[in-house]
């Protein structure tokens, strides 16, 4: 389904018919335009004069599923209290746009007609102090409509509200449940579909081995000539990577009957199969789909929610596990990796398909995956976790780098990166806040964009930076427990 923006434009009808239409033709112009350097289209819906209009247009918004967002600007003065019937009942992502049409004032031809025609200074502060008024949560982006810097936020916004339609519509298919005992990957899935919009339920891992049994040769050899397209093949047991595509095929047709996006397994609710999903699980991941090890279906979600928002629709976010730390004085580095499950949208090179043994949980077999170094370059790494009462996403800023040892007897990808604000700090930080040993890990989205996302979502945002010290976090986090139990 394509994603589409809506650009709603301000004004009134004081001005008389022909201001309105010079209004109307340079939103539009507007909107092809910027149309032209961001990642949705833009288009421009209706020049706003009455109350009427605009409830239509946000009613009409709200039951478009191709709809993502509204896009608002006051090119002359826009009396709010018109905007107040429509964006009370408005329920997608809500931006603001301050802007006007000419770059520069024009000097010589400045004159009270100019100015009745480009109000946006005042008009689009009236516009505001409504949605202030209001208290909904929307993005306020100032600049010039033709700079890049605007473009990018612009951008940005719009991938977060994709994100969030993707996730309104979310389902996670669970094989199995959760890791035994194990306390940061439950949650509460009835608030988490009340206020994310996430379906999240349970088939038998035996339905999935009825799957298996189904799939056939064929279409098994159609799938092993993908993987020889993609990857290098280090390995001579072909018969396990063709167990994997097996179990491929199987997982993705379930879900795509369901309309699951995202799923989870466990290493402990294996029964009637040979092998963990490995090679399975990471090659769904490069579709597109989230992945959750040990039952951990936030992350599930979240990292096909992130992928919808990066690059292209599918960017390059991977679930994550932090495994170990470098401590060497001057090189501390996180290393992290999961005992097969890491997406190659990650990978700093073509992977290598190998079979090592796997002595955790109940593999009968030595399971296929893909193994190679994650790439280099800024990052952030995601955790969603449940306080009790509600959500808290904790986002922090990493480097990774090129793994500075090769590991060979490692058999599993990784990447290693350097935590913000440095890496004993940023671990102190990140276990005040209770963030989880799993991961989201992007390279194309933001700390912005999640935050962004949060505050369309309205769950807690909890962010790790260079500027963060354990102390100064402290204090946030106490205020905000204490904001977020009155609201």
């Amino acid at each position: 389904m394509e994603h589409v923006f809506w650009f709603v434009v301000g004004s009134q009808s004081l001005y008389g018919e022909d201001v309105l239409v010079t209004v109307e033709n340079r939103a539009k112009e507007m909107a092809e335009e910027l149309s032209k350097h961001l990642p949705y289209p833009l288009v421009y819906k209706v020049t706003a004069k009455s109350n009427q209009e605009i409830a239509d247009v946000v009613k009409e918004a709200n039951y478009d599923d191709r709809c993502c967002g509204i896009i608002t600007w006051c090119h002359t003065f826009s009396p709010s209290k018109m905007w107040i019937n429509g964006l009370a009942a408005l329920q997608k992502p809500y931006c603001h746009f301050a802007t006007q049409y000419n770059r520069e004032i024009p000097n010589e031809e400045i004159d009270m007609d100019f100015i009745n025609l480009n109000q946006a200074a005042h008009g689009d502060r009236e516009h505001g102090f409504i949605a202030a008024r209001l208290r909904i949560p929307r993005k306020v982006i100032a600049g010039y409509w033709q700079d890049e810097a605007v473009w990018k936020r612009l951008r940005d916004w719009m991938c977060a509200a994709v994100g969030v339609a993707v996730s309104k519509k979310m389902k996670v298919m669970r094989f199995g449940d959760n890791m035994r005992e194990v306390a940061v990957t439950e949650g509460d899935k009835v608030e988490v579909q009340i206020k994310l919009g996430w379906q999240v339920n349970t088939w038998a891992v035996g339905d999935l081995v009825k799957e298996m049994n189904l799939v056939t040769e064929d279409e098994i050899d159609a799938l092993m000539k993908v993987y020889e397209e993609h990857y290098d093949i280090a390995t001579d047991n072909i018969a396990a990577i063709r167990y994997q595509a097996r179990e491929e095929i199987a997982i993705k047709r379930m879900m795509d009957r369901e309309g699951c996006k995202a799923f989870t397994n466990t290493f402990q609710d294996l029964y009637g199969m040979e092998q963990l999903p490995g090679l399975a699980s990471q090659h769904l991941m490069a579709l597109g789909y989230g992945y959750g090890g040990e039952g951990d279906w936030k992350v599930s979600a979240m990292t096909a929610i992130m992928k919808a928002m990066g690059e292209g629709g599918n960017g390059a976010s991977a679930f994550m596990e932090d495994y170990t730390y470098h401590l060497v004085k001057g090189q501390e580095y996180s290393l992290g990796a999961h005992m097969l499950e890491v997406c190659p949208s990650v990978a700093a090179d073509r992977p290598r398909i190998e079979t090592h043994h796997l002595g955790i949980g109940m593999n009968e077999k030595d399971p296929a995956r893909l193994v190679f170094e994650g790439k280099a370059g800024k990052g952030i790494v995601v955790s969603l976790i449940d306080m009790g009462g509600r959500l808290r996403m904790i986002v922090q800023d990493i480097e990774a780098v090129k793994p500075i040892m090769p590991m060979p007897n490692l058999p599993v990808a990784r990447v290693m990166w350097r935590a913000m604000p440095d890496l004993t700090t940023g671990v102190e930080c990140w276990i005040t806040a209770g963030g989880a040993h799993h991961t989201t890990l992007s390279y194309d989205v933001s700390a912005e964009m999640m935050r962004d996302f949060a505050r369309m979502m309205d769950i807690e945002f909890v962010h790790i930076t260079k500027d963060t010290t354990p102390e100064k976090l402290e204090e946030e986090l106490f205020l905000k427990d204490l904001a977020w139990k009155l609201k």
